[in-house]
């Protein structure tokens, strides 16, 4: 089969390769499927340039966690029924060598769900990380219906999911961007207020915004660098809700400060969330997308062959949308 792998780490172009492979068969439990997209995230990214060193030890990563394409094969202790189903992949190279930049891959059958009809499988290959990662976010405590949600950079992959997941639900969501553009499509997507967080003492905005009132749970792409503006803004018994600190990865909290606000930090992997959270995700995601409520952004769509290129423009950021390799 055809499959993009890399057997050391080191630059997209320096180390990705394109070529054959051998084609999987699926043990038991699992599924094999016929991918037609791959999914490429920050995390994808930074395995290849070596933030997971083990990965190695037993040769060569076909990478990408996310995907979509139709189960053609299944493996003992699945439902041969399911042969034939569209489905999109999440977490398929989460503690395993071999991901979703291939034409087939075999998973456990729980790490793939249905994928509608009426979804495309460049959509599909947007709902691993980035939706999953959202939903998390915004639901681990409960319900947010009438709360005052912050969504920062509500225009970035997971931010724009998060943002129409606490609108859907009920909450009142005020977003951050930083222009014009990403501000409407915070809008679009269901917040009340949009911030620009390129501003200095941003959360005076938000206040204003809010009439006064403190926001309840904030759902952050950054928590190194927005905790000061974030801390003036967030009420008593708040949360954080956080998936990345990217500008200050081994941040300072000031501690006492946050204590005698009872803050709650939630801190957001996809890969470890509890199963009962990935199926609700799941579960909820499905609802959506057969509802036809839920929004997509995808930046780039590139051929299997390009995948440096796509490498390199996620490690470029800006992005606005997932991006995309089509396997077909």
């Amino acid at each position: 089969m055809k499959a993009a792998w890399f057997e050391s780490f080191g630059a997209a172009r320096e180390v990705l390769q394109v070529g054959e492979q051998p084609e999987p068969e699926p043990g038991a439990g699992e599924v094999r499927v016929a991918l037609r997209t791959s999914g490429i995230n920050p995390s994808d990214v930074k395995k290849r340039a070596g933030s997971m060193p083990e990965l190695l030890s037993d040769g060569y990563i076909i990478p990408h966690s996310d995907g979509a394409g139709v189960i053609d094969a299944v493996g003992k202790n699945v439902n041969p029924a399911r042969v034939g189903e569209r489905v999109w992949v999440y977490q398929a190279q989460h503690a395993r060598r071999f991901g979703t930049a291939a034409e087939k891959v075999a998973v456990d059958s729980s790490r793939v769900a249905t994928l509608p009809d009426t979804i495309g499988f460049g959509i599909g290959a947007c709902l691993g990380i980035p939706a999953m990662t959202a939903h998390r976010c915004v639901f681990a405590s409960g319900q947010v219906a009438d709360q005052r949600l912050l969504i920062t950079g509500g225009a970035g992959r997971v931010g724009h999911y998060a943002v129409q997941w606490a609108s859907h639900a009920g909450a009142r969501v005020i977003a951050t961007a930083s222009n014009d553009a990403d501000a409407e499509a915070c809008r679009e997507a269901g917040a009340s207020a949009v911030i620009n967080h390129q501003e200095a003492d941003w959360s005076e905005a938000v206040l204003e915004a809010t009439g006064g009132q403190a926001i309840d749970r904030v759902v952050d792409v950054d928590f190194g660098g927005n905790l000061e503006q974030v801390l003036n803004v967030i009420r008593v018994g708040g949360t954080i809700a956080t998936y990345a600190s990217m500008s200050d990865m081994e941040p300072r909290i000031p501690f006492y400060r946050m204590m005698f606000m009872d803050l709650t930090i939630q801190l957001v992997i996809v890969y470890d969330m509890p199963e009962s959270a990935k199926l609700r995700a799941i579960s909820d995601i499905d609802q959506a997308l057969r509802s036809g409520w839920l929004r997509h952004r995808i930046a780039h769509r590139l051929p299997l062959e390009d995948i440096a290129q796509a490498h390199e423009r996620i490690e470029r950021g800006g992005l606005r949308g997932c991006v995309i390799l089509d396997i077909d």
